[in-house]
């Protein structure tokens, strides 16, 4: 049986292989201690879950609208204009199976065999995969360390060509947790709006932020800005409402309506019941998210501060989302790794700790952890880590 190659040319996701591998050898009563997950380890806030019993106790159990319940729509909307400054009408918003699933839809709306897309390194793992299974090439432009990762319009601007079809933005940034200010988001979107190149704008860690940075969506800027770009985000993070699935997208109508079309012949419908979930957490309190900001900037200070104590690691602390990202290329090069793969590869076997090699994001030489686990598992991995680092370096 031959698959497509639209199927063969698409890489699983390292992220959810090291997350799965690290559950496989807790079932096999392996105490491993799991760095890799992009999921806040705290509940879902109670009401939200209350929501949602009251939506199977009165029965919407039903199929929906494929561009999302008209409440949903309107509350994204509400949302996007109170918290973000952008002016969307309800039918310029469109309800995806998470945001993985509004950028995947995107993609397939807007991108034809040959287009460029500009996807600045180091970059979440789905991006290249969902670009190249639309016919799109990607165009990687690195971002610099001594620049705290953040995305300037000079990394951009030489990667542009006449088939530059659209610029992934991700601020805060997955896997860095760099953000970019004002000012250069501002540049950046000019240049794009002035080209007629599409900014994909991926702000899913927007709430997560710390020492008194503020997210600013790029659509805010100006209608001209806002004319070409299409704001993603989802419930995911903010809310720790991973697994209900819900996300959304806002932009241009066209755009829009084309991804509901994609929705209506692939998805259906976003569950109904996580919907009316979603309604009860944009339109609700948010007063929870200052304890859990608390406490990942407790844990972000903590994991930078340990990971700087061990030889041949240097740590940046982040500016948003829940990751560190760590240099190891001097540790690779002391230890007589081939690469950060084998890196990690140690740190499992030996420390029983997962992480995820920077290479997946397009960033040798890295790693990621994540520190939306508890203080008293990023403890007991670091520990754990600095040991397994030492024994190997005689230290």
């Amino acid at each position: 049986m031959k698959l497509s190659k639209r199927v063969l040319n698409m890489s699983p996701s390292p992220t959810m292989a090291i997350t799965a591998k690290a559950k496989e050898m807790r079932a096999k009563g392996i105490d491993v201690i799991g760095f890799g997950a992009g999921e806040p380890d705290f509940d879902t806030p109670c009401h939200v879950k209350e929501a949602a019993k009251r939506a199977i106790d009165e029965g919407f159990t039903k199929y929906t609208p494929p561009a999302g319940i008209p409440e949903l729509r309107k509350a994204v909307a509400d949302k996007l204009k109170k918290e973000n400054n952008i002016d969307y009408d309800p039918s310029e918003v469109v309800i995806t199976d998470g945001a993985k699933q509004a950028l995947f839809a995107l993609m397939l709306s807007v991108i034809e065999e040959g287009d460029e897309v500009i996807i600045p390194a180091p970059y979440w793992v789905t991006y290249p995969e969902q670009v190249k299974f639309a016919g799109g090439k990607p165009v990687f432009v690195e971002t610099k360390e001594e620049n705290n990762f953040s995305l300037t319009l000079e990394d951009i601007e030489p990667a542009v060509t006449d088939k530059t079809k659209l610029l992934i933005l991700c601020t805060p940034n997955n896997p860095t947790g760099s953000v970019v200010d004002r000012d250069e988001l501002e540049k950046i979107g000019n240049f794009c709006a002035e080209r007629g190149i599409i900014i994909a704008s991926d702000e899913c860690y927007e709430k997560l932020t710390y020492d008194g940075f503020k997210h600013v969506s790029i659509a805010s800027l100006s209608e001209k800005i806002k004319s070409v770009t299409v704001t993603i985000n989802a419930l995911s993070k903010a809310f720790s409402m991973t697994g209900w699935r819900v996300g959304y997208a806002a932009g241009p109508k066209d755009i829009i309506n084309s991804m509901i079309k994609i929705n209506s012949q692939s998805i259906s419908n976003v569950n109904s019941i996580a919907q009316k979930a979603a309604v009860a957490a944009l339109t609700s309190s948010q007063e929870f998210l200052k304890d859990w900001l608390k406490a990942f900037d407790e844990r972000r200070r903590f994991m930078v501060e340990k990971l700087n104590e061990i030889p041949g690691v240097k740590c940046l602390l982040p500016k948003g989302a829940f990751y560190a990202f760590p240099n190891v290329k001097e540790l690779i090069e002391r230890a007589g790794f081939k690469d950060d793969f084998q890196l990690a590869d140690y740190l499992l076997e030996k420390a029983k700790i997962a992480v995820v090699p920077g290479t997946a994001f397009g960033m040798p030489g890295y790693l990621r952890l994540s520190y939306a686990t508890s203080m008293d598992n990023i403890k007991e991995g670091l520990e754990r880590f600095e040991k397994a680092v030492k024994e190997l370096l005689n230290d």
